[in-house]
């Protein structure tokens, strides 16, 4: 069965570390890849860049989702890891799981580990996030 995890939570959450224990590295998508510089490794965020990043993520779930159907084991469960803080963030990848015939399980992650986010997202930003989370139930 192919499957599309959609990981939502805010900064600090666990988003990342849980989308590690789901799947291995390769099939792990989120907008913060994008900004990982290649040649250090060190993460270079430019909220300028913000929309190419998450196009850039739509593009490489939709990239795996294809690869699948030409190899059904290179990624049949892909995991995409994201703030989705309204449930339109999330239309796209729902799309693609119907045309591609992934499963969607979409998952909250809270942060009641007490986490810290490793990105430097300010506070005041982390709560106008959390104030904007919409739960579909």
């Amino acid at each position: 069965m192919r499957t599309l995890y959609i990981l939502r939570g805010l900064p600090g959450s666990g988003k990342s570390t849980l989308a590690k224990t789901l799947v291995h590295s390769g099939s792990i998508c989120e907008a913060d890849q994008f900004f990982v510089n290649k040649e250090t490794g060190e993460y270079e965020f430019n909220p300028d860049e913000i929309k190419i990043a998450h196009q850039w993520c739509k593009d490489e779930v939709e990239n795996k989702m294809k690869r699948n159907q030409e190899n059904p084991q290179y990624h049949p469960t892909i995991v995409v890891s994201n703030t989705f803080t309204q449930e339109w963030e999330m239309d796209w990848y729902f799309k693609l799981a119907e045309k591609y015939d992934y499963k969607v399980f979409s998952m909250i992650v809270e942060n009641r580990h007490g986490g810290k986010n490793i990105h430097g997202v300010p506070d005041e930003k982390v709560g106008i996030m959390k104030n904007r989370f919409e739960i579909s139930l």
